[in-house]
């Protein structure tokens, strides 16, 4: 037992956090894996996905745990907003964007909102973001945008319009950038007007 908590502990060294299933794929027994948990050697972060009790927490866990646990999932909308900086929005729950055919993810937590996207507007603008050592797919500015006027019905017009103003602002984006994103979400007429007006 002792030479099997060795091995996970190099497992966990280099990866930090890791599903239950990738330990137990690399020959790892789930009775080390629970010893573990059970001296304190590793943390449950959320069902199935445990990290090192020494690594340093997470500096946003809720966006680190949906990358693991969601790893066909983009950040998006507020979600995204937030993780740019774009926004005065707190949000409650992780907005995550999916291929249309997927299915719903059993996710307890963090709380977890899912939009279903269709594949070309789902592919576009993904960025890949390291956050505590976990990669996570985020919607980059421009996209997010386009996004807040292609669910301004779900999210807020109040929100499209601050994501565009600060977008603007803060020179994250040109009005060509959002506009090409606009074309591509099928809001180009609904955001002219706006981006017209503060361009």
């Amino acid at each position: 037992m002792q030479q099997s908590i060795q091995e996970a502990l190099r497992l966990f060294e280099k990866k930090k956090a890791m599903r239950s299933t990738e330990v137990f794929a690399e020959g790892i027994q789930p009775r080390t894996l629970y010893k573990m948990r059970d001296d304190g050697l590793v943390v449950q972060e959320g069902r199935g996905l445990y990290r090192l009790a020494d690594a340093q927490t997470w500096s946003d866990p809720d966006l680190a745990v949906v990358a693991l646990r969601i790893p066909k999932g983009v950040i998006c909308l507020i979600s995204a907003l937030y993780f740019h900086h774009l926004t005065t929005q707190i949000p409650h729950e992780v907005y995550v964007a999916l291929p249309r055919d997927s299915e719903k993810p059993r996710i307890q937590y963090p709380p977890t909102r899912f939009f279903w996207i269709s594949p070309e507007p789902f592919k576009a603008g993904i960025e890949k973001h390291k956050i505590d050592n976990v990669e996570v797919n985020v919607y980059g500015v421009p996209k997010t945008i386009a996004d807040c006027f292609k669910f301004r019905n779900k999210t807020g017009m109040d929100v499209a319009l601050e994501s565009l103003r600060e977008g603007l602002r803060q020179k994250r984006c040109t009005p060509e950038e959002i506009l090409r994103f606009a074309r591509i979400d099928r809001v180009e007429r609904a955001m002219l007007p706006y981006l017209e007006a503060l361009a």
